[in-house]
């Protein structure tokens, strides 16, 4: 197991060799397991078993999740072995234990052109109930730039941005030939001796941001890159309202004159749930609650 710990969001990644499983104690957090790749069942110390389909790999399909409340204990077992996240916040309320659907989770594309990506948000803040946390899945086309603008969310100013920590955790696509992809993260200061992150990143690495302006997460071409954000903030409000780096807003005064890139959507889970958004919710046209 790989763990990632901010002091209100954390990540856990478990690779679950056939027959293995895995079992933590939640803790004061609450926590999302999700399939990366591979099925598993999750039980907690109540008798609540999920059963997750899960999927072949990030880039193939959206999963269904388990979701699993703080003060408990947790299984995951995986009859075939695979990879699996453990998403978690610090929390102050006990949520009930339940199964998240694949075909549930509304996908989103955003951006246009070159800074087309879609968003597969299965516990953002209006689509899945949780207390604090809010995770979403990012898939970027080779050649492409994501969670561009740069933004950043780590100052609370009432209806315009929330305070709220950050994981990255990526995977890179294989080339054709088999060869491993990379990709790379930025993030700079918004604040004097604030985060600051040049990083390259390939499969299994994590960006840790508990401030700053992040963005642009670049994916080489040839390679899509998927990133799993993870946040949580210490404020009872479960929103994601975030402020765009002022030098580089103008971005999205140019996205309406774009096409979004075909490639797009990877895949999709219903149709008939997916939407588009040039204007992201990190636009001030789309500014609210997410």
């Amino acid at each position: 197991m790989t763990s990632h710990t901010l002091p209100h969001c954390a990540l856990r990644i478990l690779t679950l060799p056939a027959g293995d499983s895995h079992t933590f104690a939640t803790a004061d957090h609450e926590w999302i397991v999700l399939p990366l790749s591979g099925s598993c069942t999750v039980t907690t110390a109540e008798g609540e078993t999920f059963e997750l389909r899960g999927r072949a790999s990030v880039f193939t399909a959206v999963t269904d999740f388990a979701y699993v409340p703080r003060d408990t204990t947790v299984t995951v077992t995986s009859p075939a072995g695979g990879r699996f996240a453990a998403a978690g916040a610090r929390c102050e309320n006990r949520l009930p234990a339940r199964h998240g659907a694949a075909d549930t989770v509304p996908i989103e594309l955003r951006g246009s052109g070159t800074c087309s990506r879609q968003v597969n948000n299965f516990a953002a803040a209006n689509a899945f109930p949780c207390d604090r946390l809010i995770a979403v899945e990012v898939l970027t086309p080779g050649g492409n730039w994501s969670s561009y603008p740069p933004h950043k969310h780590d100052e609370y100013h009432p209806g315009e941005e929330s305070r709220l920590e950050e994981i990255y955790y990526f995977e890179i696509a294989d080339g054709p030939t088999g060869t491993p992809g990379l990709g790379y993260q930025r993030v700079t200061p918004s604040r004097p001796g604030g985060t600051e992150v040049l990083a390259e990143v390939r499969t299994g690495d994590a960006v840790l941001i508990p401030d700053g302006w992040h963005g642009p997460s670049i994916a080489a071409p040839g390679h899509d890159m998927y990133y799993l954000n993870v946040m949580a903030g210490p404020r009872a409000e479960r929103e994601w309202l975030i402020r765009d780096h002022p030098d580089h807003t103008w971005i999205r005064s140019t996205w309406p004159d774009q096409e979004t890139d075909p490639r797009l959507p990877l895949y999709s889970a219903r149709p008939d749930r997916s939407t588009h958004s040039a204007h992201s919710p990190h636009s001030p046209e789309g500014r609210g609650r997410v």
